[in-house]
């Protein structure tokens, strides 16, 4: 009952009438400068200083091979050799190079294990090269692993809170080399909107020529805006993005209902409306109760205990809601409103919101996730 309470709550205040105001945003929270991209590296390396938490050998002859190559990179010979550590995994690691990174800046990564380590808690990460799309090494990767987990086991049962067999090294990799690209060389820039849309691509190029002059930003199409750089005065394309981004933008969005059927969450955009329908809603209810009776001979008597099964059906109709018709232009915020006021449970309003948009009065796009 609480739940229920607390989750027509959230419909409600989701559906509160908002004022109309413009929601400027800047444009570079709108859109991806063509060029200043990040670029994912992986590699493959080793974790020690588990506390019996590692890779079975067996289970993982990879973690023997690798461990192998470190040590005799360092002067170690074991060939030949038969050792059974539990204290290592191999992990895979993972990062971001983000734009304009720098050779010996730092940045987070983040590690897996890939055997059937119990967890990585309490491991340090093994120098471990990064590599990127093209084969060639852009950072390298080292520290101490912090754990997304907990794991505590006894003699008869264990228990695992979050996931212990993953976790991040915060500024663990440095980097070696650096992503050739020379902005300052560029005549012309696209402006990539991250939602493509007719009128906020049209918003933006007025918003650029206004304050740089006509014909310095043309819409291409609803997600792409060139930008004509030598237009712009500026000294370099560096100075025209850094005034360009700042920009305030009234973006235009689409009518978009978004419904999460695990969590029962409704969220819908401003301009969502519902044309005339009426609405019916009941349920079912099949309640099924088995209580098996042993039935055992008499005493003295030759025989065995036989179970038989006794069961009970019950099929019951809920009350359902009536809803009056709705009038055409009623927002959606409206119609949740009075269906908290029902009190409809909120997975009761998601299948409500399926058929309006099954019988083709609900206006906006559909998402459910």
């Amino acid at each position: 009952m609480i739940r229920r309470l607390r989750a027509s709550l959230l419909f409600l205040l989701l559906s509160l009438p908002i004022a109309a105001s413009a929601n400027s945003i800047r444009i570079k929270d709108l859109v991806e400068f063509d060029g200043v991209r990040g670029n994912d590296l992986v590699g493959y390396g080793l974790v020690v200083g588990l506390n019996g938490t590692g890779d079975g050998i067996r289970n993982a002859p990879f973690t023997e091979e690798i461990m192998s190559n470190i040590l005799e990179r360092l002067g170690v010979n074991v060939t030949g050799e038969q050792f059974r550590p539990k204290n290592v995994a191999a992990v895979f690691v993972t990062a971001s190079l983000p734009p304009f990174a720098r050779a010996g800046g730092k940045i987070d990564v983040t590690v897996s294990a890939i055997g059937d380590a119990k967890s990585l808690l309490g491991g340090t990460l093994i120098m471990t090269p990064l590599n990127a799309a093209d084969g060639q090494i852009y950072a390298v990767a080292q520290g101490t692993v912090i754990a997304g987990g907990a794991t505590a086991a006894g003699e008869a049962a264990s228990v695992v809170q979050g996931v212990p067999t993953a976790g991040v090294i915060p500024a663990g990799a440095r980097v070696e080399r650096e992503i050739e690209f020379d902005l300052g060389s560029l005549k012309s820039l696209r402006l990539a909107l991250r939602e493509p849309d007719f009128t906020t691509a049209a918003r933006i190029e007025q918003a650029i020529n206004s304050n740089f002059g006509r014909g310095v930003a043309l819409m291409l199409d609803p997600g792409t805006v060139r930008l004509s750089v030598g237009a712009t005065g500026m000294r370099s394309p560096a100075h025209a993005l850094g005034r360009i981004e700042n920009i305030l933008v009234t973006p235009e969005r689409k009518a978009r209902v978004v419904v999460d059927q695990r969590s029962g969450t409704i969220v819908m955009g401003e301009g969502v409306r519902i044309s005339r329908v009426a609405v019916s809603q009941g349920g079912l209810t099949l309640r099924i109760r088995e209580t098996p009776l042993a039935v055992q001979p008499n005493p003295f008597a030759e025989g065995e205990t036989v179970v038989v099964p006794r069961t009970q059906a019950e099929l019951e109709e809920e009350p359902g809601i009536s809803l009056a018709e709705i009038r055409p232009g009623t927002s959606l915020s409206e119609v949740i409103a009075g269906l908290n006021a029902l009190g409809v449970a909120p997975r009761d309003m998601i299948d409500i919101l399926k058929s309006i948009k099954a019988a083709g009065a609900l206006h906006a796009e559909f998402v459910v996730n």
